[in-house]
């Protein structure tokens, strides 16, 4: 017997080949030259007359023939492509994650779906972006998001000072220098606050979309691995078109 996943291996090349021949077909006979022939004899008025040779050319393309021939072709596409979607109607398989059912008869074009759907779920869950490990985080429900421990940090600010280098005399006066001593006013208190997720997290949800990927991977196999009953389709059609 026949299985679903066969005939989907051959249907693209059945396809190939019908659109090239009905492509060869139309060029066919959009060629007038070989549709049409002739038959030409000479007879001269009188027996003293100049005897010619008959002239001929053959039709060599008939479009009945054509038609049959495209016919032929196109039949097989439309059994083929019959044949697979009438099976898919009852081609469904379980998506099995872990030994238990998430999704139970799936029909093998939703899983088909689901499949390509996954692919680019990997590349949105793999992009997440992740929380910066040089820090230590923890959620904080009020601001729905994580964040750090606070920081202390103090602010200070620089005051002038005077420094006597000489004291003043009856003719000269002191030797003072200015400097700037940095004085504590006051202390910062920093928390920081991200929308990022934890790596661990990340991870967790890749090895979950990774699983299912896997999972769906194997309930297709299984569900195109059913025995199809061929269809004749295209008979049907192409007798009423051209019969």
């Amino acid at each position: 017997m026949t299985r679903l996943n066969q005939i989907i291996a051959i249907e693209k090349g059945v396809k190939t080949t019908s659109f090239q021949e009905l492509t060869e077909a139309h060029q066919l006979l959009q060629k007038q030259s070989l549709l049409s022939g002739i038959s030409r004899t000479y007879r001269p008025r009188d027996e003293e007359g100049e005897q010619l040779p008959a002239e001929s050319t053959r039709v060599q393309v008939r479009t009945e023939e054509v038609i049959r021939q495209t016919a032929a072709t196109l039949t097989r596409l439309f059994d083929v492509t019959a044949t697979r979607e009438w099976t898919n109607c009852k081609a469904k398989a379980d998506v099995l994650v872990d030994g238990n059912v998430l999704l139970k008869d799936v029909p093998a074009t939703y899983l088909l779906f689901l499949e390509k759907q996954l692919v680019d779920l990997h590349t949105f869950v793999k992009k997440l972006p992740v929380l910066d490990n040089a820090e230590t985080w923890e959620f904080d429900a009020s601001a729905d998001c994580y964040a750090t421990e606070p920081v202390q940090t103090v602010k200070t600010k620089k005051v002038p000072r005077n420094h006597i280098k000489a004291e003043a005399t009856e003719h000269h006066p002191a030797q003072v220098d200015v400097y700037y001593e940095d004085i504590v006013v006051g202390t910062w208190r920093t928390v920081k606050f991200s929308g990022s997720l934890p790596a661990k997290r990340v991870n967790e949800l890749l090895v979950r979309v990774e699983k299912l990927q896997e999972a769906v991977k194997f309930a297709r196999e299984e569900a195109n691995n059913i025995e199809v009953e061929d269809e004749k389709i295209g008979g049907k059609v192409f007798q009423y078109l051209f019969g």
